[in-house]
């Protein structure tokens, strides 16, 4: 047993220590709303969105993995400058965001995976940092972002989450029977809801026309 003040370090040496986080580009999505083109390779400002979003990410994590049902080789050559590997679902018919997920959980070597979409340019580059703090602090087992509205609602953002590694099996079970909803999972375990500031950070880009006004100056 260590005494406070150890313990106090031990906390804090955790929260700064990215090696033992992989960072997860979800990217295997129909990209429905936009046509059904794959969003992550859509230009924004002269490069592909998800590229927007792996510079972001990588720096707050010591891997990167790009999860991807279609356009393999286009996502192994973006990530190569970030020595990322491509995994896909082993759920098949796109069964949304908790199969790549799913996937990363069980690609990683590390504790934890830190999970961001890739139609979300403006990624927070502290996300890790501030969900790890949160996570450790409240001793959870997921802990994910969420904003206020100016109407004084707070909105969740699930997919710009951190999670245990070690959730891979349940994950899976909860895929395989039919479940989809990820806030729904999130319910079954230990999580934590964590305040952000900008909204800006966790703006999805889900149609062209968004992608249009994101473009302006």
């Amino acid at each position: 047993m260590c005494d406070a003040s150890r313990c106090r370090t031990s906390a804090a040496e955790r929260v700064s220590d990215v090696s033992n986080i992989t960072g997860l580009l979800l990217a295997g999505g129909r990209g429905s709303r936009m046509g059904g083109v794959d969003k992550g390779m859509q230009p924004f400002r002269g490069e592909p969105l998800a590229l927007h979003v792996l510079r972001r990410l990588a720096p707050q994590t010591g891997a990167v993995l790009i999860s991807a049902n279609r356009s393999i080789d286009a996502y192994t050559q973006l990530g190569d400058a970030f020595h990322a590997g491509v995994i896909a679902d082993s759920h098949v018919n796109y069964p949304g965001p908790l199969a790549g997920i799913a996937a990363g959980l069980r690609a990683a070597d590390t504790e934890f995976v830190l999970t961001a979409p890739c139609d979300a340019p403006f990624t927070d580059p502290q996300l890790g940092a501030m969900l790890m703090q949160a996570l450790v602090a409240s001793n959870t087992d997921i802990a994910y972002a969420a904003t206020m509205e100016r109407d004084g609602e707070r909105t969740a953002h699930p997919v710009f989450a951190l999670l245990r590694a070690s959730l891979a099996d349940d994950l899976d079970a909860w895929l395989d029977a039919g479940e989809r909803k990820v806030r729904a999972w999130y319910v079954r375990h230990r999580a934590a809801e964590v305040p952000f500031a900008d909204d800006r950070a966790f703006y999805n880009i889900n149609d062209l026309k968004q992608l249009a006004e994101c473009e302006r100056p």
